[in-house]
């Protein structure tokens, strides 16, 4: 192992009589090199991106969430509440009531959902830290209801918050008959004023506008119905005893879901993209080692006289093949070990410096994010060398057996 492990080595740094050999494994290290650290940038920024808009979701998604299996609302005890309180691991809890309503600000409208939530509900979620303007208020000291729009609503609506117009909400009026002389009879209709507007992703920031809970009930006529339970855990709770505490309160007409379940396309979304390009980059490595099979034949070739120097020395033909497998493979070795160092620097730049930015305004970060993970720095090398040995097995198997027999002539 070692006699062929020196030789092999001798064989890569040593000057060749044809300087095409030396050119072709520089161009097989760098090959490799070049795809194993597009491999390392290309992970770590999706580890970055999926980082990033996780935040971004957790901003908004409670840690668990209790819906109803089937119907949009439903109504809850307050016994189910109290045990709820008790369960070991939850530390805060909020009621929601969820409704698609027609929102009129001046001359603009626009349709959006109303979400009611209670006293509770920032202490639950983190809408207090992704305020865009203004002070998270729902109520003031009189008891005055206030709402607090998505920057998207608020923007499309034309909305600023200390203006004197009110902000109008028009909600269908089940109970009404639709008359083509006064189609306003048919909506329920109140008015209420921004105190503050948040900025989260844009499928929220155009979508929601919180309000008190007794106000949106009172609202859309469904007295103590709410649309989910939101769940904050204490921060060392496990979260599958505690969803199985909770499913032993609510039963199976109620489902339990986590952040991942909350978004699961997305996060499904991601993985299958963050696999295709994976594969994708793995396909290129693999035709980069393509080079490793040129510079090994031409190697090969080349060093046929010094092959049966050592044979006649006795050396036999398992230990001439280990000689130039182990010269083919560390080609990749040297090629995946300046990928990664190389890698890890393009992304220590990224994350230090931001040098490629966003083509966008409205995003809360300027630069792509990177986000260095441990795994990707194993993944990655073992899977080079493992195509590197492969491409380097096949060719020295054929062609010793081609090229070179036990006598020292061609098969």
């Amino acid at each position: 192992m070692r006699l062929s492990l020196y030789i092999a080595k001798r064989y890569l740094f040593a000057k060749k009589s044809r300087n095409a050999i030396n050119i072709i494994s520089a161009i097989s290290v760098a090959g490799v090199a070049v795809g194993t650290m597009a491999l390392i940038i290309v992970l770590s920024v999706f580890n970055g991106l999926e980082l990033m808009v996780s935040s971004i979701f957790n901003t908004f998604d409670p840690e668990l969430k209790i819906t109803a299996v089937e119907g949009k609302s439903f109504r809850v005890d307050s016994v189910k509440l109290q045990l709820l309180s008790e369960v070991g691991g939850v530390a805060a809890y909020s009621l929601t009531l969820e409704e698609n309503a027609l929102l009129r600000y001046d001359d603009r409208q626009f349709i959006a959902t109303i979400k009611g939530v209670d006293d509770n509900y920032d202490e639950v979620t983190g809408i207090k830290e992704a305020l865009w303007d203004g002070e998270y208020v729902l109520r003031n000291e009189t008891g005055t209801p206030y709402c607090v729009p998505g920057v998207g609503v608020a923007q499309y609506l034309g909305m600023r918050l200390n203006f004197i117009n009110p902000l109008f909400i028009y909600v269908p009026d089940k109970s009404a008959a639709t008359t083509t002389l006064n189609p306003e009879s048919s909506f329920h209709r109140e008015y209420i004023y921004p105190s503050a507007i948040f900025q989260v992703e844009q499928s929220y920031d155009s979508r929601y506008v919180f309000m008190p809970l007794d106000f949106v009930r009172e609202l859309i006529d469904n007295e103590g119905g709410i649309t989910s339970i939101d769940i904050k855990l204490q921060p060392k709770a496990g979260e599958s005893a505690v969803r199985s505490d909770i499913n032993k309160i609510f039963g199976d007409s109620f489902k339990i879901q986590n952040r991942f379940e909350q978004q699961e396309l997305y996060y499904k979304v991601m993985k299958s993209e963050r696999m295709a390009i994976f594969l994708i980059l793995t396909l290129i490595l693999i035709i980069a080692s393509f080079n490793i099979i040129g510079s090994l034949t031409m190697l090969i070739i080349e060093k046929r006289r010094d092959v049966e120097i050592l044979k006649s020395l006795g050396a036999d033909k398992n230990l001439i093949r280990k000689i130039f497998l182990f010269e083919g493979w560390m080609i990749s070795i040297l090629g995946a070990i300046i990928g990664v160092v190389a890698g890890f620097v393009v992304c220590w730049l990224q994350q230090t410096f931001g040098l490629v930015k966003f083509n966008s305004e409205t995003l809360l970060i300027d630069s792509y994010p990177i986000a260095l993970k441990l795994v990707d720095f194993i993944i990655v090398p073992s899977t080079v060398l493992l195509i590197g040995y492969v491409a380097a097995w096949y060719p020295v198997r054929y062609l010793t057996k081609k090229y070179l027999s036990d006598d020292g002539k061609e098969e």
